[in-house]
């Protein structure tokens, strides 16, 4: 969640161990006013217990007390006396919780001027958000998107409900429905929903995805199949396993919390156990996985087990932002495409060599994703909805 993010930057900061990326990454999430609360809450947690171990220059702390209360150290005498063996923390503090904070944790030298960058951005490109079509067993295709909320098709006694949080759920007795119905959910490029299915399994689709699913689960299993990126929680049921096939994989759980990513040109269909037990298999090997472990199963049907994943980096998507761990130009270029419906080439045909780490929020629109990842030393061309990679 992003609480949960804020809550590993701020403690990070306030223990010293915060990494430059991680630095301006907090000065963007404190930039955005809608976390302002959250913030704050959290501010007030790190302020009670924080230890400073060296105390901050006075030079520093008159600089951000000058910038955030507009007056000169003179006026502010009775308020460092106040702070008192605090003076640190709350000149940190202080900052953290006004919106303007990012010009202090950014290095001056490193801020662009972004102003002057403009001409390399000729349009601007929004963020993705809730977009989906739902194709019911007879072929009628629905657009979730601009339905309306309520009641939006009746399959036998299953109905199938749009909520007004956006979320479609299966609701009803589902032995009175078609057996042979079949439903399928997909998301365009720069679109993402949520899904409950007829057993109560919840479902998150990232963009350019999709599921395929029954409107009743009946016979031995629960069995669906997800192109691109999906995460499920999914309900008990000890005398019905879930199955997932994804490429040349498949899931077999009873009830967990896992993610699938198995788009298209990626070198292998990747599983992530959070919670609970599941078994992945391929035509060559199977494997069970513990929480925190990685499966990689690659088109010919070797799979590798990966220990220790970071799950913030694998969930980041689901909960609202980019999280990049020394990532290549390739793979954080493909999320771009995938959730701004963006098409990207590189100058000359050959793809710089950086990497990138830290967070980036996916409400942000494309330019200023942009500004952000090119403090990387690259630079970005934007016409239409193509980008192209500069030399």
């Amino acid at each position: 969640m992003l609480r949960e993010r804020l809550q590993h930057l701020v403690d990070r900061y306030f223990s010293g161990a915060c990494t430059e990326a991680e630095q301006k990454e907090l000065a963007r999430w404190i930039d955005d006013a809608k976390n302002d609360d959250a913030l704050k809450e959290l501010l007030e947690e790190a302020w009670q217990g924080y230890q400073p171990a060296t105390a901050m220059p006075e030079e520093m702390s008159d600089r951000i007390l000058t910038a955030v209360f507009k007056q000169p150290p003179a006026v502010r005498t009775n308020l460092q006396y106040r702070l008192g063996g605090w003076r640190s923390v709350a000149a940190a503090a202080a900052v953290l919780l006004l919106a303007g904070a990012a010009y202090f944790l950014l290095k001056p030298e490193e801020q662009h001027n972004y102003v002057a960058e403009q001409p390399r951005y000729r349009n601007e490109v929004p963020a993705g958000g809730n977009k989906a079509l739902l194709t019911l067993g007879d072929g009628t295709v629905i657009t979730l998107d601009s339905a309306a909320n309520g009641l939006l098709a009746q399959q036998g006694r299953v109905q199938v409900m749009k909520k007004a949080n956006g979320e479609l759920s299966y609701e009803g007795n589902g032995g009175f429905a078609d057996p042979a119905a079949v439903n399928t959910m997909r998301t365009p490029r720069g679109g993402e929903y949520r899904l409950t299915l007829p057993d109560g399994t919840k479902v998150w689709l990232n963009a350019a995805s999709s599921i395929t699913f029954p409107v009743t689960f009946r016979g031995n299993d629960r069995a669906v199949q997800i192109s691109g990126e999906v995460y499920f929680e999914v309900a008990h049921n000890p005398s019905k396993p879930f199955r997932v096939t994804a490429g040349g994989a498949t899931v077999e759980v009873l009830g967990t919390h896992f993610n699938i990513n198995a788009y298209n040109g990626e070198a292998a269909v990747k599983t992530t156990l959070l919670e609970g037990s599941v078994k992945v298999s391929s035509r060559l090997s199977r494997a069970v996985l513990d929480p925190g472990q990685q499966a990689r199963v690659t088109s010919a049907g070797s799979m590798d087990v990966e220990s220790n994943v970071d799950l913030d980096e694998v969930m980041a998507w689901k909960n609202g932002y980019f999280l990049f761990n020394d990532a290549d130009m390739p793979s954080v270029m493909r999320q771009l495409e995938n959730w701004y419906d963006v098409t990207v080439s590189y100058e000359g045909g050959k793809i710089p060599e950086r990497s990138f780490g830290g967070g980036i929020q996916r409400s942000l629109p494309l330019t200023k994703v942009l500004q952000i990842l090119e403090e990387n030393d690259v630079k970005f061309r934007v016409e239409g909805r193509n980008i192209t990679v500069l030399k």
